[in-house]
């Protein structure tokens, strides 16, 4: 869009821990000339165990800072809140509020079995049920993967596969959808362990925020900042330098 400045556009976004950064990483690398931001909450992660109340009061602590931040718009990285929490948070807020799905739709679409790997909350979720049968095409289901995300936020740095699998569903199935951003990490190892393509919800979203940000046909020279808010700042400012290094960004 000719008429954006790049400089005016600041796009939030919040997850539980470092499970965002894989959307932030993918968004900042393909649109560079946006300012964003990134505010964690580290240290009550994961939000997949907790009740919906503690989930949203969570929340919507962090997206009244993001209010102050003016976004252009804010992304919720996190299938949990997103699942549990959007819509209160859409009503609650003016600025626009994009929350990411599992990718139930593309992988159902290869007409093999699905298997929708997710947190507690996201798997008793309302949303993905819904979403499961609006587009499973009967081919789809959930399984709850209580200790994947806390396990990887812990232990980013020293993942261990054989752990990792343990963690894993016994399953026969033709795809696996990640319905945890935290579940990108070790994409790798679900792929080994299940031996079928993975799914995740990023590039869509990734489409999704340029389109409401108005930023999906423009181009510009400009560089714009990341900066980090809350949790554990240093921890996720090294695991996004370390994704945008892979990215040659």
């Amino acid at each position: 869009m000719e008429n954006v400045d790049p400089s005016a556009v600041r796009i939030c976004f919040f997850d539980s821990g470092i499970g965002g950064l894989n959307l932030l990483s993918k968004c900042a690398f393909k649109y560079g000339f946006c300012d964003y931001a990134y505010v964690a909450d580290n240290y009550n992660v994961p939000y997949g165990g907790l009740p919906h109340e503690k989930i949203f009061a969570l929340a919507d602590e962090k997206f009244s800072f993001i209010e102050k931040l003016d976004p252009t718009a804010a992304v919720i990285a996190c299938n949990t809140v997103t699942a549990e929490c959007v819509d209160r948070l859409r009503e609650k807020y003016d600025f626009p509020i994009i929350g990411i799905q599992p990718a139930v739709k593309p992988a159902a679409a290869t007409g093999a079995e699905c298997l929708v790997l997710a947190t507690p909350a996201t798997a008793r979720s309302e949303k993905l049920a819904a979403l499961v049968k609006e587009y499973g095409r009967g081919r789809a289901r959930v399984a709850a993967c209580p200790d994947l995300a806390a396990y990887i936020e812990n232990n980013i740095f020293s993942l261990d596969e054989n752990r990792v699998a343990a963690m894993l569903p016994e399953a026969e199935c033709g795809a696996v959808v990640l319905g945890c951003t935290h579940y990108i990490f070790v994409s790798e190892v679900i792929l080994r362990r299940y031996n079928c393509p993975v799914f995740d919800g990023t590039d869509g979203t990734v489409d999704r925020i340029a389109k409401i940000a108005g930023i999906f046909d423009h181009q510009s020279d400009r560089r714009g900042e990341v900066a980090f808010y809350g949790g554990n700042c240093l921890k996720n400012m090294q695991i996004y330098n370390f994704l945008t290094s892979r990215k040659g960004g």
